[in-house]
């Protein structure tokens, strides 16, 4: 676990900011990003600038990392965002935001992607009172997310939940903590998309 946690906290370092891959521990003074400013490994301070392709190839990874999503789930984002008529890096970081893992984390549920991932992954999601265990499921307007009503269950999401209450829930997602239950009002729009990234340069190297 230790191991873990050290080289996803080299990602954060790496990107120079914080992509919250562990949770609340990235709100905490615990975080590897509060300790050490710079990235790792040796004579970092005589490095090279980085190419306009590096640039371009860091973007997407930050996104990748923060998303939890591998080289061909991607690809099948970007493919999806390509085929419609409308700008291309807004509506693939839509896509990205409305996964299910995605938005379990935004309505408090668990402490990052991942963690939201293993509840999906265990069947203990479900969606208009659907069991769905695709992490990668895209919601809609409309869709009411909510744990399965099991008493262990329901005793660790609710602690969940009060340890999570001071973190923010985007305007396009409605979350009720007294019926620990998530409702999809609407799209999110660009300015949801609290991960600063350049979408642009996404397009340009995946358009390669």
């Amino acid at each position: 676990m230790a191991r873990t946690t050290t080289a996803q906290c080299r990602l954060c370092r790496r990107e120079g900011e914080k992509l919250f891959l562990k949770g609340q521990r990235c709100e905490t003074v615990k975080c590897s990003l509060n300790k050490k400013r710079y990235p790792p490994g040796a004579h970092i301070w005589g490095r090279r600038k980085q190419s306009k392709y590096g640039s371009q190839f860091r973007e997407k990874q930050k996104v990748k990392r923060f998303y939890g999503v591998l080289e061909k789930q991607f690809n099948i984002y970007f493919k999806k965002a390509t085929s419609k008529k409308i700008n291309t890096g807004e509506f693939l970081l839509q896509l990205l935001e409305r996964r299910l893992d995605n938005v379990v984390y935004h309505s408090l549920f668990s402490h990052s992607r991942k963690h939201a991932r293993q509840l999906i992954g265990h069947g203990h999601i479900l969606v208009n009172d659907k069991k769905v265990d695709i992490a990668s499921f895209l919601v809609k307007p409309g869709d009411v997310i909510k744990p399965k009503s099991k008493e262990s269950l329901t005793t660790l999401i609710t602690t969940t939940i009060e340890s999570n209450s001071s973190r923010k829930v985007p305007q396009w997602i409605e979350v009720d903590k007294e019926n620990r239950s998530g409702r999809v009002i609407q799209l999110p729009a660009r300015e949801d998309v609290s991960l600063e990234v350049q979408e642009q340069l996404i397009v340009e190297v995946c358009s390669r």
